[in-house]
């Protein structure tokens, strides 16, 4: 079979060894020897000896899936062999995290992770029942954790001297280091939104990076039973 689609810019790579690793710009590859996790229905192809099981809801939990209709479940995937995952073709990321980091993710961004990762869920102060989507995963340990972005995320240096201040519907995540509040103006919603609704930003303060992407989230429907 011959043409542009049997190139090597789209056949997949021989396997260097277990865990993970960006196949291509859309997609992330997971070499497993033993288990690992991953959002359900993220599974695009696999081959091996590999075994799929459902976790519930997973990161966000019962709590998050009340609160905003995202839950975000989850599968454990476990065996030897090869899996792809892969998100509405959004652009994939793998993001290491070492002994003593701590980084913080929305759920919507996450694709899949180590199982030596933990992860735990963490508000927004001062967003209570009313924040909604400022239900965060904070993930902690070692190992590394597959992402997805719609569009090329930004990553932009925070200072203690230089807050940032992010569309609430636009963050991805942010690194430990960072303390997180919410502001809320007035002025900026009427200038951006073109009306007098009352904008919320989320307020970065410390020394680290925070992750945005090029564009609101459109709000997810709950799914219905």
């Amino acid at each position: 079979m011959k043409g542009d689609l049997f190139s090597s810019e789209h056949m997949v790579r021989a396997a260097t060894g277990p865990g993970m690793t960006v196949e291509n710009a859309k997609c992330i590859r997971y070499t497993v020897d033993g288990e690992m996790l991953a959002r359900q229905g993220a599974m695009v192809a696999y081959r091996g000896d590999l075994a799929f099981e459902r976790r519930g809801q997973g990161v966000g939990g019962m709590l998050k899936r009340a609160v905003t209709g995202e839950g975000l479940p989850l599968m454990t995937v476990r065996g030897r062999g090869e899996a792809w995952f892969a998100h509405e073709a959004q652009n994939c990321f793998v993001v290491e995290v070492g002994p003593g980091d701590e980084f913080t993710v929305n759920g919507r961004n996450v694709l899949c992770f180590d199982a030596t990762l933990a992860y735990r869920i963490a508000t927004v102060k001062g967003a209570g029942i009313a924040g909604g989507g400022l239900f965060n995963s904070v993930f902690t340990g070692q190992g590394r954790l597959g992402l997805v972005c719609e569009g090329s995320p930004l990553v932009i240096p925070v200072t203690p001297r230089d807050p940032v201040y992010v569309d609430t519907d636009a963050v991805v995540g942010w690194t430990a280091g960072l303390q997180s509040s919410l502001h809320r103006s007035q002025s900026i919603g009427s200038m951006l939104r073109g009306g007098s609704g009352e904008a919320v930003q989320l307020v970065l303060r410390g020394e680290g990076h925070v992750v945005v992407r090029p564009s609101e989230a459109v709000p997810q429907k709950a799914q219905q039973h």
